[in-house]
């Protein structure tokens, strides 16, 4: 049993600043990675960033949201964070907070992940 929940969307406008938490839950649960994805409608769901969860593990962004973009974690609240900076028009979309337990040497990818978030709105406008 493994629950995810995503919160911090909200209707911005571009240039402004928003803070996305998921919180982890589940008592056989132990995250290898935890990542964010996006969708905005009639598009697949994209890669935003991931951090792996063991201490010093890397950070992952896609080339759309690095500089802008950080990914971060508390351990002890078993919650992942997605600052995200400087935002426009295009990074309006669905935001979905991931999770895994196994090994990926590529948490770039959903089918790396096995838990999902129901999503959270962000809407950017101009």
């Amino acid at each position: 049993q493994v629950q995810l929940v995503e919160s911090g969307g909200g209707l911005v406008q571009a240039g402004d600043s928003l803070r996305l938490s998921c919180a982890a839950s589940g008592r056989t649960f132990s995250a290898y990675a935890m990542g964010w994805f996006r969708q905005a409608p009639g598009k697949e769901r994209d890669f935003v960033a991931a951090i792996i969860w063991r201490s010093g593990g890397s950070t992952y962004y896609a080339d759309s949201v690095k500089g802008r973009f950080t990914i971060s974690r508390d351990n002890a609240k078993n919650t992942v964070y997605l600052q995200m900076n400087s935002l426009s028009p295009e990074d309006t979309a669905v935001y979905y907070c991931a999770a895994t337990n196994r090994y990926t040497a590529y948490p770039d990818l959903r089918r790396r992940y096995d838990y999902w978030g129901q999503g959270t709105q962000v809407t950017v406008s101009s």
